[in-house]
Order: C-alpha cells, then structure tokens, then sequence
C-alpha cells in the first residue's frame, strides 16, 4: 500500500508470503488433480496397488484410497483438504474413498475453464450447489432400487461388487459371508432403532500363518491371553464366566503410607492382614461358582492359588474392549468390586472356552454362544502385509454391508449411475437461465471421470467406448449400463450384479462438490514465517511461549 507521500506502508509482516486472486485458484486446482492422479489408478477391479514406505521402514501396499493418502505428506494446504475427504468418506460410510477424491479433482478440473473465462466463483458455486441437489434428487427417486434385508444372494452380490475391485477380490465369497455374518451378529434392534457397531464389536484379529480360506467369523470372542497359571483348566464346556475391572491384589497405599512397628508380630501381622483381604476377594468369587474369571487388572499369585484350588481358570490384564465384547458375546455384566456381585452378573452364554495354540502364541476362545452381540473375525495369511490390507478390504465390506442394513436402498455401479446422472443433469440445464448454466453442465460432464477412469485401468480405447456408452444412456431406459471393469467392454450392471449402496454413491457427491466448492472459494493464501530473532535467524523459544500454550 501507499501512502499519499508515496512511501510504501507494509501491512503485513515483512516476511509473510501472500499469493492471491486468480493465481491461487489454480494453484489449488492443480493441487486437486495431483492428488487425484495419485489414487486414480485404484479404481475398479483392474486396480494397481500402491506401496508406500514410511521413515521407520515399515511398509503399506494397498489400495485403499484412504490408506494412501494417509500415508503420504503434502505441502500445499489444498492438497491437505484433499486428504481430509478420504477420510471422511472412511469415517462415514467406508466405501468409495478413491471415487471421492477422483471425482472432486475433476469437479475442481472443470472449474478451471470458467475462472480462466473471468465468471465469478460466486456463480460457479451457485452452480455447483444446484447440481449436487438435482444429484442427490435423482439418485434417491429416479435411480436407485428398494432391497429387502431377508434378501440374502443379493446382500452378497452388493458386498461383492464392494470387494471385487480390492485385493481380496480373489475371496470375495468368503469375504462377503464374513463381513455379512459379522454385521447381523452385532446388528441390534429395539423400538424401531437399529444399532450396527461394528468398530467396537467386530474385532478382527490377524494371525500370520495358514491359508486366506481359513478366515472365519467366530461365533463368540478370540483374545490373545493363556490362563495365569499352568494347572488351571484350558477346557470347559459351558462356562460360568464373571467379568472384573478390579486388581485382585493387595492394594498398596495410594501416596507415601507409613506404618509404625513396634512388636515383631506386626509384622506377621500385616502380611496376615494382605493375605486376609485376598481370601475374602477369592472367597466372594468363589461363592458364585463361576468357570472362569476375566479381570482387566493384575491377579496376585495368591488371588491364582486361592482360585486354582476351587478350579477357576483366571486370565488377567484384558483389554477394556475385549471385556466389553466377551460381555455382549457371554450375555455377563462387567463389575468393578468383588462385594457386589450377584447371580446376575455370571455370564452363561458361550458353549465352550478353550485355549489353542496357534503358531507359537496362545489364544483363548470363548465360543459356541447363544445370540451373541459381539464377535471376532479371525483373519489367517502368509503374511503381515497382506493381512494388513486384508483387513482393510474387509473393513469397507463391513461397513458395505452395514449400510445397507441401515439404508436398504441400491444403484448400479460401474460407472453407470454417474452416466445416468449426468445424462439427466444435461437435460435439467436446458431449463436454467442465464449463465449458471454453464458449470451446471461441467459437474454433468466431471461425473464422467469415474466410467473413464474405470476403462483407463482396463486399458482400452477410452474415446470410443464413451461415445457409445453416452449414446447408449440417451436412450431411455438404459441407465444400469456401465463399464465391466475386468474386460473394458459395456455392460448391463443388472446382468452384471455390480450394486452400490445409495448412502456411499450420496456420500461420495456430498463430500466431492462440498469440497471443489471450498477450495474455488479460496482467492488469498497467506503464509507467515516463523519470528526472527535479532541475528536473522528463528528464534527457537526454550520457554513455552503464551500462544504456544494456548494452542
């Protein structure tokens, strides 16, 4: 700035940096498609896998769009928010997390034109606004198909359609049975409300060692813990289960304690009153006759003796989760001081508990339950990595699978549905005024990405089958045809059976143009440095300083 004596007057700090106007617009597009091409090559069934390698050497090969982005770090904070959609799209629905961020680049890509043409962002959000409206309008009444949840080859056919383009493909039976089994286990329903936790009560555990074909749902809880002494029993049938978050030793004083000693007797004396104390502990459990006792907490080797010769087999040290989940599984109330428990609380409904040994660790399993509420999927394989990304595919099955149960509606997958969308928001912009109807049309023509991308991966001519799918979707009544991602050809995603839920496909558009719409409404970066010190240098500050504190 000037002032009227024409001596610049500096606002800003001498060395904050400050980009602004149009140049930061594309700077940030450029920044969206970057991230996008990244993931581009994830989607459909013909996807490659990433491998990343973080500073400590470990190693992640997926490809997850969340799980890569994740991984790696960027510079630019557009490509930052870029990030955060990823995992939103994880957080909320579990699917989709690569068209996610492919889409929104291209939504971004399609802006470009209309800044470069001198059309305010104003107009181009108003735009974009509308669109993703009229999108969620028609995916919700035009194209998406009711399902019934008894329906069960057709619960499978949408988890597969989720699984078929991850590296599970190749099991995507078993997975799918996995992942359906695991959700109705843990699904629960009162009073019309349905309540699915799978993060809490699906656990999934990965042992290396075995076959992929040997992964299971077990009916009932796996957890890595041998019994606390080596004579208690590793086998019981029908087990009485009482579940503890309390140590079952002798407590020792909370700060310093002090005790006088006069007599040599006391002595003797205080240790008979710490041995007293376990007895009564041991004494109030074993009234309950139980099978077996989980404490979260230690278990003193006497607590170990006194239970061992009423023959309890005792684990110690669970994790708060696994009791939580033993407790849904067994039907048994977590209780925090012996001197309450009651009849009530033992738990009885798991069949067996036994203990086996697979490679060279110990697993319990607490099985055979009646209706159990929580479960544990037991995931086996050749190695660290690949059951690493197993369990991620299996996540966005269960959460797949989860969705539906929760929203019972489908659309056709394949590219198909953004085809059809695109075809009807063609149609709609006719009817807008003025010049909005421009960037209207450019979302129509950004949701072709995902079918492009889908034949890109394949490796066949992209033009041409593109041609011919538009041509196809101008008819109507053709709006499940899509692309088959294993051969690149057109296809009929109802022959096909490549479903997705809505909650993913709605999910996707929500967070995409929500996205595109933030980032063409940044015109101004400014980026201040660090303080310099009296040297020129940064001042490194050894004490805390007010606003580091408050951050």
């Amino acid at each position: 700035m000037m002032s009227q004596s024409g001596a610049p007057i500096l606002v800003l700090n001498a060395n904050t940096k400050r980009k602004f106007g149009h140049k930061v617009q594309l700077e940030n597009i450029a920044a969206g498609k970057a991230i996008a091409d990244v993931v581009r090559t994830c989607i459909g069934p013909r996807a490659m896998l990433k491998m990343l390698m973080d500073p400590m050497g470990g190693i992640v090969m997926t490809n997850d769009g969340n799980a890569i982005l994740r991984e790696i770090t960027v510079q630019h904070p557009a490509a930052k928010s870029f990030i955060e959609i990823a995992r939103t799209q994880d957080e909320e629905v579990g699917d989709g997390t690569t068209s996610v961020v492919v889409l929104a680049g291209e939504i971004l890509g399609v802006a470009e034109q209309f800044l470069e043409q001198k059309l305010h962002p104003t107009v181009i959000i108003r735009a974009y606004r509308q669109a993703l409206e009229d999108m969620l309008d028609f995916l919700d009444k035009e194209y998406s198909t009711p399902l019934s949840l008894d329906d069960e080859p057709k619960l499978i056919e949408v988890i597969k359609s989720c699984v078929g383009t991850k590296f599970i493909g190749r099991w995507s039976d078993l997975a799918c049975s996995i992942a359906l089994n695991a959700v109705k286990t843990v699904s629960i329903r009162d009073e019309g409300r349905t309540e699915i936790d799978i993060k809490r009560y699906a656990k999934v555990e990965k042992v290396p060692g075995g076959a992929i074909e040997d992964s299971q749902v077990l009916n009932g809880i796996m957890l890595n813990k041998d019994v606390t002494h080596p004579k208690m029993r590793r086998f019981i049938k029908n087990p009485r289960i009482v579940l503890l978050d309390c140590s079952l030793e002798f407590k020792k004083g909370e700060s310093q304690t002090e005790v006088e000693i006069v007599k040599e007797t006391d002595f003797t004396r205080l240790l008979q009153i710490e041995e007293e104390y376990i007895q009564q502990i041991c004494s109030d459990i074993i009234a309950l006759k139980p099978d077996l006792v989980c404490t979260e907490k230690g278990v003193s080797d006497l607590a170990q003796h006194f239970l061992l010769k009423a023959n309890i087999s005792v684990l110690r040290r669970l994790r708060k989760s696994d009791n939580n989940r033993v407790a849904r599984a067994c039907n048994a109330t977590i209780v925090t001081r012996t001197d309450e428990l009651q009849e009530s609380h033992v738990g009885t409904g798991a069949g067996q508990f036994e203990i086996k040994k697979i490679g060279d660790e110990y697993f319990t399993f607490i099985t055979e339950c009646v209706n159990p509420k929580a479960c544990t999927i037991l995931l086996r394989g050749p190695s660290k990595d690949i059951l690493n990304e197993v369990e991620r595919n299996l996540q966005d099955a269960l959460h797949v699978a989860k969705n539906i149960m929760l929203n019972p509606k489908l659309v056709s997958g394949g590219g198909s549905i953004e085809m059809a969308i695109s075809q009807s928001l063609v149609k709609k912009s006719a009817e807008i005024a003025g010049v909005t109807q421009w960037p209207y049309k450019a979302v129509a023509q950004a949701l072709e990405v995902i079918p492009r991308t889908l034949l890109q991966n394949c490796g066949v001519s992209t033009i041409r089958t593109m041609t011919s799918l538009r041509a196809k979707h101008a008819v109507s009544g053709n709006a499940s045809w899509g692309i088959n991602g294993e051969t690149g050809e057109m296809a009929d995603m109802k022959d096909l059976k490549v479903w997705e839920p809505i909650v993913v496909k709605s999910q996707v558009y929500k967070t995409a143009i929500e996205t595109a719409i933030l980032l063409v409404r940044i015109d101004d970066i400014v980026s201040g440095t660090k303080k310099k010190g009296d040297d020129g240098q940064p001042k490194a500050s050894a004490q805390p300083t007010e606003e580091s504190m408050k951050e």
